[in-house]
């Protein structure tokens, strides 16, 4: 059992502390989109978490497709497939259901 505080999130709904985030975090996240986590969806969000971990920004669209291209292949890496898997907004679902800020530039 973890003791962590419970999460706080921002009046647009993204997780103020991305240390606070767990996989069931994310689903109760996820449902408000309305969208049931599948293993491909905690593949993106492992991908976007790392992402923000290691560059400390979040990417835009363009960038975010070119990153999973060139990380786990063309057929994960494409707007079609992202834009199928994250409800049309690909990086500001995953990142609000990741755990991170709210991306630059999104509504």
């Amino acid at each position: 059992m973890h003791d962590h505080p419970p999460p706080i999130l921002s009046e647009d709904g993204f997780l103020m502390d991305r240390e606070t985030w767990t996989p069931e975090l994310a689903r109760a996240l996820a449902a408000k989109i309305p969208l049931a986590l599948r293993e491909d969806h905690f593949e993106m969000i492992a991908f976007i978490r790392a992402y923000h971990q290691r560059f400390d920004h979040l990417p835009t669209n363009r960038l975010f497709i070119k990153a999973v291209e060139k990380a786990l292949g063309p057929e994960k890496g494409n707007s079609r497939h992202l834009n199928q898997l994250f409800a049309g907004a690909p990086v500001r679902n995953a990142c609000l259901i990741a755990g991170l800020p709210k991306p630059p530039g999104c509504l």
